[in-house]
């Protein structure tokens, strides 16, 4: 009945701003327009269609706003008015009211506002679809960012999540591509991201990890977190001050290089990705920003940590190969890695499916961002894994997602990038050093503390491996003077009898002469 409930919710919505006529109107055939004008009778649409969209969604709840998030970033598949409109939910979502947030902050600390902060500033900087954030000062000083969760998020959210799930499990039963999708596991997947978002003290672990990532890397700067202050519903963390990075104008007016600043953004992201195999995975335009200040200028500013991805050894791996593979144009090795991953079935034909990975690829080459893309090459590909029976890999989805905000990023930034060249040297270096002599000597480096602490015990380690082999050596040869004593007893035995027999047959001839 939940789920009953929570259908109707959504129908209401889209009915009630208009989104079913953004669905519908695109259709040609009559009967369909007929269906929009009845479907619109009693109602008012005066507001453009951008803000009944935006309006929309913030009604449906989070999920719905980080679905519009991700659509902010494509503005080469939706129209200028709405890709405008929904740039205003990255950060632009109706706060809760001020004393809501007071009487949090101070139920999480234990303590009064006025007993933490020197200052605390009642209206919100930034509000989104999870928190919102207010600036204060803390008592020695420090300049401080106080994010604060949206009160009743729990519960909204696993009605939704629960939604999904029964719609995920209908999908799995009818559809065709039901099984190689994996609907099941995908939500599960965005099950485990929004509700480590809910929960505050990951998301600071989170910071904290990639702060420690990206120190060396001077591109990047990542918020300190006041781990005195951080619980569950609310965390304090180091002021940062920045430019919004979709405020191009601002950052030119500054004299930020912007060509070279799309091409950071490129290598923050894979080496994320293939150095750390922990990446930032809500990098839409809300969430960065651009530091001005001499000593860290033209520096990327990271916010809101909730959601970040991680790939095993393994996922690195094949997803650099497959990477490098496409860059070279051996389309042969792209196919041949999705056979030795498992992601297609054994028995594919290698050259076929090199065949439709060419066709998808080849016409994206050579050509500047603003040319192609990315969202319709992934759509191309989507439509011919389909015909090969690929798999979905759940743990690369939100890979895929913010893959797609780093080029909406680049294409905003730089339309002349081109990602591929970018890319190309970084994963090269990165393959050298995992595969080459530098990545074997690394790796010997890792495992050094290991063998430092077994030679010591390898004497003890060599007789404990030999021991079983002696014991079952000892085993055998008892096992054989056993079997060797049985056989002389019955040696003896038959020996003893053949005697006994031959001394009564003699016995019986000596009788039968005297007789």
């Amino acid at each position: 009945m939940r789920h009953i409930a929570r259908l109707v919710v959504i129908c209401v919505t889209v009915f009630r701003y208009g989104l079913d006529e953004l669905a519908l109107s695109s259709f040609r055939h009559p009967w369909v327009r007929v269906l929009v004008r009845v479907m619109m009778i009693g109602r008012s649409l005066d507001a453009p269609r951008g803000e009944r969209l935006r309006m929309g969604l913030e009604r449906l709840g989070p999920i719905f706003v980080k679905f519009g998030q991700v659509l902010s970033t494509r503005r080469d598949l939706l129209p200028a008015d709405l890709a405008d409109e929904l740039a205003k939910l990255q950060d632009n979502v109706p706060p809760f009211p001020a004393e809501e947030a007071r009487r949090m902050v101070e139920s999480a600390l234990g303590k009064p506002i006025e007993a933490v902060f020197a200052r605390f500033d009642a209206e919100p900087v930034a509000s989104a679809s999870i928190a919102q954030v207010h600036f204060a000062r803390l008592k020695d000083g420090r300049e401080v960012a106080v994010k604060v969760l949206r009160p009743g998020m729990l519960a909204v959210i696993d009605d939704d999540l629960s939604l999904l799930r029964m719609i995920a499990v209908w999908v799995e039963r009818l559809s065709a591509d039901g099984k190689r999708l994996k609907p099941r596991e995908v939500v599960a997947e965005f099950d485990n991201y929004l509700h480590d978002e809910l929960d505050l003290v990951r998301e600071a672990a989170n910071a904290a990890q990639l702060r420690r990532n990206m120190q060396g890397l001077g591109l990047i700067l990542v918020p300190e977190m006041v781990w005195d202050y951080c619980t569950q519903t609310v965390i304090v963390m180091e002021r940062m001050n920045g430019v919004p990075i979709s405020q191009t104008q601002r950052l030119i007016d500054a004299g930020i290089d912007i060509p070279k600043l799309a091409r950071d953004g490129v290598t923050i992201f894979f080496t994320q990705v293939f150095r750390d195999g922990f990446f930032h995975a809500d990098m839409h335009p809300g969430n960065i920003q651009v530091s001005i200040a001499p000593e860290t200028f033209g520096r990327y500013v990271a916010l809101d940590f909730g959601i970040v991805g991680t790939l095993t050894e393994v996922d690195k791996e094949y997803l650099a190969q497959n990477f490098i593979a496409f860059f070279r144009r051996d389309y042969k090795r792209v196919a041949e890695l999705h056979v030795e991953s498992g992601w297609v079935p054994p028995n594919t034909r290698v050259d076929q499916l090199e065949g439709a990975i060419r066709a998808v690829c080849e016409p994206h080459f050579d050509r500047p961002l603003k040319d192609i893309s990315l969202g319709q090459v992934l759509l191309r590909l989507f439509q011919t894994s389909r015909r090969f029976n690929v798999e979905i890999q759940p743990q690369l989805v939100l890979l895929q997602k913010t893959l797609l905000n780093v080029e909406g990023l680049g294409r905003q930034l730089d339309p002349e990038l081109d990602l591929w060249k970018t890319a190309r040297p970084f994963l090269e270096r990165w393959m050298h050093e995992q595969v080459g002599w530098t990545g074997f000597v690394e790796r010997l480096k890792n495992e050094a503390p290991r063998y430092v602490q077994l030679l010591p015990e390898l004497p003890r380690l060599l007789h404990a491996a030999l021991q079983p082999h002696a014991t079952d050596q000892q085993r055998v040869l008892e096992a054989l003077l056993v079997e060797q004593r049985s056989t002389n007893r019955l040696l003896r035995t038959a020996v003893y009898a053949g005697v006994a027999v031959l001394l009564g047959l003699l016995a019986i001839q000596i009788a039968a002469r005297l007789h």
